[in-house]
């Protein structure tokens, strides 16, 4: 039912969105150049990589710098990333990422396997499902940059604090999980985002 409700759901949304994902695609290109598509490699379900599609929001290569994003105003973010970051629409082309079947539209955020490899055994029971574009943890830690910006060491910081705190939250969703609760955490994450 999940499953079919995701490929119902994105493709709608990709059809639906069409003319906005291209609009972002020719701001991106005209702005920064190219690739459109920023791709990175995340851990899925069964502790499998996978490719998290995103638009670019970051000048080329950026992410040899670190992979976390601190503030807002990070100096690696473009001015058009700045304004696709904040409303999220360079999370957008993870419909795809939903429709192919690697993510589903709700689910624990897919991590990068470098702080994958610090969970614990009970934090990697988060690996026992498809991950996701949106759960608790993504709406509590919407603003997380900004978070992030005001420690002295942003890296330690989401190690200690913020990652935990977010598992926390993954497994409340995996126990709750269901087409309810995901409808709400989509209708949650869309007003969040808005009045952010």
């Amino acid at each position: 039912m999940k499953r079919l409700f995701d490929i119902i759901a994105s493709l709608i949304g990709l059809i639906l969105l069409s003319p906005v994902l291209l609009l972002i695609s020719i701001a991106v290109a005209i702005t920064s150049g190219f690739p459109i598509f920023y791709l990175q490699t995340r851990v899925g379900k069964n502790n499998v990589d996978f490719k998290l599609f995103k638009f670019r929001s970051m000048a080329n290569n950026s992410d040899k710098k670190g992979l976390l994003t601190v503030g807002g105003r990070d100096p690696r973010i473009t001015a058009v990333g700045y304004f696709l970051r904040k409303f999220k629409l360079d999370e957008l082309p993870q419909l795809f990422n939903v429709l192919f079947g690697s993510m589903s539209l709700v689910g624990p955020r897919p991590e990068v396997r470098k702080y994958v490899e610090m969970y614990n055994e009970e934090q990697k029971k988060v690996l026992s499902v498809q991950p996701g574009i949106t759960d608790y943890a993504s709406i509590d830690y919407i603003n997380e940059n900004e978070l992030l910006a005001k420690s002295q060491n942003p890296e330690e910081t989401y190690i200690k604090e913020v990652m935990p705190s977010k598992l926390q939250l993954n497994l409340k969703y995996i126990n709750e999980a269901g087409l309810g609760t995901d409808l709400k955490l989509i209708f949650k994450t869309i007003g969040k985002i808005f009045n952010s």
